[in-house]
C-alpha cells in the first residue's frame, strides 16, 4: 500500500477492512478470535483492543506458519477453525456458516476450502474436485498441467477445519518450494494422501473473496461496495437521482421513500428517515434526519446534528451537535454549533451561534417560533426565549425573554456629502501622483 498505515487498517465506506471482516465473524458469535500479526502489529493492537487475542508470526513464512502461530492461543480448544484474512474483507457471515456446515457433513472431511469461479481464472491455484466437491487435489497454477489449468474453481484461500486435525496435519507441512514457504492448502493435499475426505463450498460471489494488496484494488473494492449499497438502497425504496455520485458509509441507514440528489455523501453514523429530501453536493456524518425533513443543496451536517421532522437547512449551512426543531428553518448561509432550536423557528441567513471561547464549548438555546434575523451573532452561552426577535445585525450576548424584541446596534452615523469629498481628494492626490511620475 505503500503507507505507514497497516494494510488491514485501510478504509472501505469509512470502516477498515478488518472491521469489515470481524463484523461477518462476530455475527457467528465465535468462541475465540485470534489474529496473526507480524509487522506493525502495534497499530493492531490498539485497533482492536481487548477484541481479540493475538499470536506473532516473525518472521514471515507463509500462511501455513501463519496459522501455526495460533496453536497456543487454541491449545485447550477443541471446536472449528476458519482461517480467514485480513485483507479479504468482503466474506460473508453466510460464507462462513455454509464452510462450517460441510465441515460437520456426515462424510466429515478434514478440511474444507473456499473456492470461487472469477470471470477470469488467471494465475489462482485451482482446487481439482468432483461434482459433489470433494477435492481430488489443490495444486499452484505454476505447477498445474494444462487439463489443470482449464478448471474454472480457484482456491481463495480460505479454510475451514477442526482444532485438532489443522495443527497436526500442518505440523507434516514442508517447505521445499521456490519461495522456501509453508503453504496453508498443503495441508489439504496431505490429508488427501492419508485417504481422508477434504471439500470444497463454491462462493456464489467472486467479488466476496477479492483481495486488497494496492491502493488502486482498495479504491475497486470501495466502488464495488458502493455499488452493492447503492443497489440494496433503491431496491429498498430509495431514490437514487445519480447513483453512481452517491457515496454511503458503512453504517447508513435509509428509510423508504427518501430522495437523494446527485453528489452527495454519507459518513458514518447517520440515520434518515421517511420522506426526507437530501439535495446536492451534502455531505452528512454522525446525524439523524427525521420524516420529511429538506437538507441542502450544499449543506453540512456534522456529529450531533439532529433534524425534527419538517425542518429544513438549505444551501451553504453547517450543523454540529445541534438539534432543530419541528418545523424550524435555517435556509442558507449559517452556522448552528452547540445550539438547541425550537419548533417552528427561523435562523436567517448569515446567523452564526458562536459557541467556543478559544477554550470551552458552550450552548446556545433558541425557543419554539423564535425569530433570529439575518446577520446576527448569538454569543453563548445565551437563551433566545419562546417567540422572541432577535434584529437582524445584532450580536446578542445576554438572554432573550419569551416574545421580547431584542437589537443590538451601534447607532448609525450621517455625514452628508463626506463621502463625496473623500472621492474628489483621493481623485486629486492620484493625478497629482501620476503628473509628478
Amino acid at each position: 500500500m505503500n503507507s505507514a498505515r497497516h494494510k488491514v487498517l485501510h478504509e472501505i465506506a469509512g470502516r477498515s477492512m478488518i472491521e469489515h471482516l470481524l463484523a461477518s465473524v462476530e455475527a457467528l458469535s465465535p468462541e475465540r478470535l485470534v489474529t496473526i500479526v507480524g509487522e506493525s502489529r502495534e497499530q493492531l493492537h490498539e485497533a482492536l483492543a481487548d477484541r481479540t487475542a493475538f499470536a506473532v508470526q516473525e518472521p514471515q513464512k507463509g500462511t501455513g506458519h501463519a496459522v501455526q502461530q495460533a496453536a497456543e492461543a487454541l491449545r485447550d480448544f477443541d471446536g472449528d477453525v476458519l482461517v480467514l484474512y485480513g485483507d479479504v474483507p468482503f466474506v460473508s457471515s453466510a460464507t462462513m456458516e455454509a464452510m462450517i456446515a460441510r465441515l460437520r457433513a456426515d462424510d466429515a472431511p478434514a478440511a474444507v476450502v473456499l473456492g470461487f469461479q472469477p470471470d477470469e481464472a488467471r494465475a489462482y491455484g485451482r482446487v481439482i474436485a468432483d461434482g459433489d466437491g470433494r477435492i481430488a487435489k489443490m495444486v499452484e497454477f505454476k505447477d498445474a498441467s494444462e487439463d489443470e489449468k482449464a478448471c474454472t474453481l480457484c482456491n481463495s484461500g480460505l479454510l475451514a477445519a477442526r482444532a485438532k486435525d489443522v495443527f497436526a496435519l500442518l505440523d507434516r507441512v514442508k517447505n521445499n518450494n521456490a519461495q522456501g514457504e509453508y503453504y496453508l492448502p498443503d495441508i489439504v493435499n496431505i490429508a488427501i494422501a492419508d485417504g481422508q475426505t477434504c471439500a470444497a463450498v463454491t462462493c456464489d460471489n467472486a467479488g466476496e473473496v477479492v483481495g486488497i494488496n494496492s491502493r488502486a484494488e482498495l479504491a475497486a473494492a470501495e466502488a464495488q461496495w458502493q455499488e452493492l449499497k447503492r443497489e440494496e438502497a433503491m431496491a429498498a425504496g430509495v431514490t437514487l437521482r445519480a447513483p453512481e455520485t452517491v457515496f454511503f458509509s458503512w453504517d447508513t441507514k435509509i428509510a423508504a421513500d427518501v430522495v437523494i440528489d446527485p453528489n452527495v455523501v454519507f459518513g458514518p453514523g447517520v440515520t434518515i428517515a421517511s420522506g426526507a429530501h437530501i439535495k446536492a453536493f451534502s455531505h452528512l456524518e454522525g446525524a439523524t434526519v427525521g420524516e420529511d425533513v429538506d437538507v441542502g443543496p450544499y449543506a453540512r451536517l456534522r456529529p450531533g446534528s439532529v433534524l425534527e421532522k419538517g425542518s429544513k437547512v438549505g444551501n451553504f449551512v453547517e450543523m454540529k451537535k445541534t438539534t432543530l426543531g419541528a418545523g424550524a428553518k435555517a435556509s442558507h448561509l449559517t452556522y448552528l454549533g452547540d445550539a438547541m432550536v425550537g419548533a417552528g423557528a427561523n435562523i436567517g441567513a448569515g446567523t452564526i451561534t458562536c459557541n467556543y471561547d478559544g477554550y470551552f464549548k458552550h450552548k446556545t438555546t433558541i425557543g419554539p417560533r423564535a425569530f433570529i434575523g439575518s446577520n446576527s451573532a448569538l454569543i453563548a452561552p445565551v437563551n433566545i426565549g419562546a417567540d422572541a426577535i432577535v434584529g437582524a445585525g445584532s450580536a446578542v450576548s445576554r438572554d432573550v425573554a419569551d416574545g421580547e424584541l431584542r437589537m443590538v446596534r451601534a447607532d448609525q452615523m450621517v455625514k452628508p456629502g463626506w463621502a463625496d469629498r473623500f472621492h474628489d481628494t483621493m481623485k486629486a492626490k492620484k493625478e497629482a501622483a501620476k503628473n509628478k511620475g
